[in-house]
């Protein structure tokens, strides 16, 4: 809030609208204080707009922006789901829609790691959030923060309080359906895209530049962003725990986010037709699009044991950074 002070010059019969006893000058007749006060009235309304309505979208200090909304305003997150790529993002950003004190962005924003999106300066990206009331919490997704150098930085930057929500499921699945989804965007357009195998082996073993390897090496990542934030605001969300039994791990999401809770068994359905749970809201059931349980590309089986081989070590420094472990290949 700015703190702004005005200085008035008022004709010198002002004075005498605000003390009807000045032993310097005798009281004037009632239709000069009354003219003093309607001088003084838009000016002093003036200055108390400038105090109360300190927050604007251009003004970058400012954690939220009211757009005559009511008491609803646009804040910087409070919480933001940073990744993995393809680790299950959307199924949580939905599941804690679900929760009567979450806001959600309804899309990626890519704010901290696109670099024309970050030049456009905090007020564009507050304006892509939610409208929240006092005491909801703004939540966003962009999976693409996680492995991206220079994103650590520019969140602390913009609020160091922000609490992390970090999903991950087995790297050597999450690097197939990786491959899946740009292989499906590539034939919609019609443009031809090589067989994972090809991309995955060079001369028959694992090249390590593969791009989608690279986002399966968790450990790398994660060290980039405890040099940044400690590791209580960094909450892990077994993604493959969440696709077999969402609610457990929904709880623990709620603790982390210090919300009450809210979100029970009874918000979720076994959808046997799409293979996975589906959500229920007031009696109505809603499942992700059709992107999500798509069938894999094919990987030969020798080839992903040698996937497999090449993740341990990798995995095993992402077990102890995390301080548990999970059941991948």
């Amino acid at each position: 809030m700015q703190n702004i002070t005005f200085f008035f010059f008022l004709p010198p019969f002002a004075c005498l609208s605000f003390s009807f006893s000045s032993p310097e000058c005798g009281a004037p007749p009632l239709t000069h204080v009354c003219v003093a006060m309607l001088w003084t009235l838009p000016v002093l309304l003036l200055s108390v707009n400038w105090v109360i309505g300190s927050s604007s979208p251009g003004d970058l200090s400012s954690p939220s922006y009211n757009n005559n909304n009511g008491s609803r305003v646009q804040r910087v997150p409070d919480a933001i789901i940073i990744g993995v790529r393809k680790g299950g993002t959307r199924a949580l950003l939905e599941m804690l829609n679900l929760h009567p004190d979450v806001e959600v962005a309804k899309a990626e924003v890519h704010y901290f790691n696109v670099e024309d999106h970050y030049k456009r300066g905090l007020s564009w990206y507050r304006s892509q959030m939610p409208f929240t009331r006092p005491g909801q919490l703004t939540l966003e997704k962009t999976p693409g923060y996680f492995a991206s150098p220079q994103v650590p930085a520019r969140v602390w930057a913009t609020n160091p309080g922000a609490r992390l929500l970090l999903i991950v499921r087995d790297p050597a699945e999450r690097l197939v359906s990786d491959y899946t989804q740009v292989l499906h965007n590539r034939l919609s357009r019609q443009k031809p895209y090589r067989p994972l195998e090809d991309l995955l082996l060079r001369e028959s073993r694992i090249d390590p530049d593969y791009k989608a390897l690279q986002r399966s090496l968790y450990h790398r990542h994660l060290a980039r962003w405890l040099e940044v934030f400690p590791r209580e605001q960094i909450h892990v969300v077994d993604g493959d725990a969440l696709v077999r039994d969402p609610y457990p791990e929904m709880r623990r999401a709620e603790s982390f986010l210090a919300l009450p809770a809210r979100i029970g068994p009874g918000n979720f359905r076994y959808n046997s037709t799409k293979g996975f749970y589906c959500l229920l809201e007031a009696g109505r059931e809603k499942c992700l699009d059709q992107s999500k349980g798509r069938p894999h590309a094919p990987l030969g089986g020798l080839a992903f044991r040698k996937l497999c081989r090449y993740l341990a070590e990798p995995n095993r420094l992402f077990f102890n950074m995390v301080g548990r472990t999970f059941s991948w290949c």
